[in-house]
């Protein structure tokens, strides 16, 4: 186990190709990432869906256009 841990070590100090190739992080997501990234992303959009149509967010924002558009320039 010992050997193994400064084999790691020397291949990250000196950027071996055999450690650096196995110590290496991901770069890209694989195709279940891909389904819980747009799982959440379709989640917090219609969780915002619901917040701006909610009634009191929805006369807020009429209010906040009406003003804008009623302004003297």
């Amino acid at each position: 186990m010992c050997k193994a841990v400064w084999a790691r070590v020397r291949a990250l100090v000196c950027g071996t190709t055999s450690g650096a190739r196995s110590m290496r992080g991901d770069r890209g997501m694989v195709t279940s990432e891909y389904a819980m990234g747009i799982v959440a992303a379709v989640a917090f959009a219609v969780v915002l869906y619901k917040v701006v149509t909610s009634g009191a967010v929805s006369a807020e924002l009429q209010a906040i256009v009406k003003r804008a558009l009623d302004a003297k320039a």
